[in-house]
């Protein structure tokens, strides 16, 4: 089940997939799907990177989450194994399992599970 977190990115609450469901949804052959939306369309390969691919992934994300979401980009951020742990000052996730400090309200962090830590 997909857990819903700040995404700083997005700069909202977004459900974030857990590593089963990524298996699920990652954007496995974005080449073929942009090479077969070129082959469709004539259109450039810039034009085919933003717009030819993902389709799969986006509807495999709606499906799972009940989100609808219109970026594939988007989807490659949007798992949970990439973030922190939630802040314990500010209640956002850390930006990266290695996060030293939360950037959403700069409280320093002990990066070996202990919490927060005073302010140097």
């Amino acid at each position: 089940m997909p857990r819903t977190i700040f995404c700083w990115r997005c700069n909202m609450d977004i459900p974030m997939l857990t590593e089963e469901e990524w298996s699920l949804v990652k954007p496995e052959g974005i080449i073929e799907e942009i090479k077969l939306y070129r082959e469709t369309t004539g259109c450039s390969l810039a034009e085919a990177s933003l717009k030819g691919w993902g389709s799969k992934a986006l509807a495999a994300y709606e499906r799972i989450t009940g989100v609808k979401e219109t970026n594939p980009n988007a989807l490659l951020h949007h798992r949970l194994s990439l973030y922190g742990p939630t802040c314990q000052n500010c209640g956002k996730p850390l930006r990266t399992p290695k996060a030293e400090h939360c950037a959403a309200c700069g409280a320093k962090w002990n990066a070996y599970g202990d919490g927060l830590r005073d302010q140097e």
